[in-house]
């Protein structure tokens, strides 16, 4: 029976070589298959590539029907911005720590991808953000996040402040360390070590979670994804903008942050036995005994 997938590109947590026999024994198991198997050539700078094909991530987009990420959380929102251009569906193998978008275990990682091959998956479509900055007339930088969004105080050690509005509406002026806005999928990252909501991938919304507000009654609030959120900052204030902790611009008074729904999304594959609700249980350890000390 032919594969699900004809050709498969491998993605390797970024400077971590530990990662090497995991990535070659999945690289020999998918030619095993007849898969054809592309190495991302920062992947193979790293580990080698066994003479398997060496290619980019925009040769990925052309030419992978799939892309599998062997590392953490921060190593597949690095493949989804970079390949949310060309809809190259994503799988996670856990290398990481916690893991809330990375389904498979390592241990468990050539049963999953027999069932991969096999077409016995479940896609999941996540949506991203983009976000850009405009000082005056120019737009000064642009971006996307698949988690979050985050403007802070960066280096500064005093809080920040800004005026917050909702399509065009003012909505509150806010003094804090700052604010993230974060997808579905980013509620259970830095927006949920900041007390912020759990949403669920179907949900429809964007989240905006305040970081250390001065004022108590400055609340975490969802809004319809449908919503663009600008962030103006006051003087004679300076900040900083993150996208997915992974690209930023620093922030001068007057500068205006804009964040939308990008009209561009990612799919995940997950196994057919997949629960949102069994993986929040395992990662947050719902339903534990509690401890005796």
């Amino acid at each position: 029976m032919s594969p699900a997938f004809r050709t498969i590109a491998l993605i390797g947590k970024y400077k971590s070589p530990e990662i090497a026999e995991s990535l070659m024994s999945l690289a020999e198991f998918l030619r095993s298959r007849g898969v054809d198997v592309l190495v991302e050539e920062g992947t193979a700078d790293l580990v080698g590539a066994d003479g398997f094909p060496v290619v980019s991530y925009a040769s990925i987009g052309e030419r992978a029907d799939l892309a599998i990420v062997l590392g953490g959380d921060g190593s597949m929102l690095t493949a989804a911005r970079k390949l949310a251009e060309s809809d190259v569906p994503l799988v996670g193998v856990n290398q990481g720590r916690l893991g809330f978008m990375t389904d498979l275990a390592r241990d468990d990682m050539l049963d999953g991808m027999t069932d991969l091959l096999e077409g016995k998956f479940k896609g999941e479509q996540r949506f991203l953000l983009d976000a850009s900055v405009r000082r005056g007339d120019a737009v000064l930088f642009q971006t996307q996040a698949l988690n979050d969004v985050v403007v802070n105080k960066g280096d500064l050690g005093r809080m920040i402040e800004f005026a917050v509005s909702i399509d065009g509406e003012f909505i509150y002026n806010q003094r804090s360390d700052g604010l993230i806005i974060a997808t579905p999928t980013g509620s259970t990252a830095y927006a949920l070590s900041a007390n912020g909501p759990i949403l669920h991938p179907s949900v429809p919304g964007i989240a905006l979670v305040p970081l250390c507000p001065h004022a108590l009654s400055n609340r975490p609030i969802t809004v319809s994804d449908d919503s663009r959120i600008e962030i103006v900052l006051h003087a004679p204030h300076r900040a900083r903008v993150h996208a997915d902790g992974q690209e930023k611009f620093e922030l001068e008074a007057g500068d205006r942050v804009s964040v939308a729904r990008s009209g561009r999304s990612i799919r995940f594959l997950h196994p057919l036995g997949y629960s949102y609700f069994a993986m929040l249980r395992e990662k947050l350890h719902w339903s534990e005994t509690p401890r005796s000390y």
